[in-house]
């Protein structure tokens, strides 16, 4: 018999998802900008250079290399209702995936919310 969660957690208990949701939460908070990221993952190579391109300082978590990375890919999904990664947070506030951060971009937006957050430098 499977567990409550695994349809949603891959099969992590409530233990499991409870840790990896603190961890995910304190990496959020303690960084002003944050790529939770798989390393093949294309549209996370697409964030990483938009981010790298406009100078901003950021932090990745390559969920593919972490020991929890599926059970922190979990608790973002029950945090955020974002499944897939890319999954960005700046300032501290969930921004969402690709899509998200280019559209932002596209409309003049992403950079503000970088300076706001420190991690690119005002000009």
């Amino acid at each position: 018999m499977g567990s409550i969660f695994s349809s949603s957690s891959g099969g992590a208990s409530k233990e499991e998802l409870e840790i990896a949701m603190d961890k995910a939460k304190e990496i959020v908070s303690s960084t002003s900008v944050v790529v939770f990221s798989k390393t093949y993952c294309g549209y996370c190579k697409r964030v990483k250079q938009l981010l790298t391109q406009l100078g901003a300082s950021y932090k990745v978590i390559e969920l593919d290399k972490e020991s929890d990375g599926a059970v922190v890919q979990s608790a973002l999904a029950n945090w955020t209702g974002l499944r897939t990664v890319p999954n960005v947070f700046i300032g501290g506030n969930h921004i969402g995936g690709c899509d998200s951060v280019t559209e932002k971009h596209q409309a003049g937006q992403l950079i503000p919310l970088l300076r706001s957050a420190g991690a690119v430098n005002s000009e």
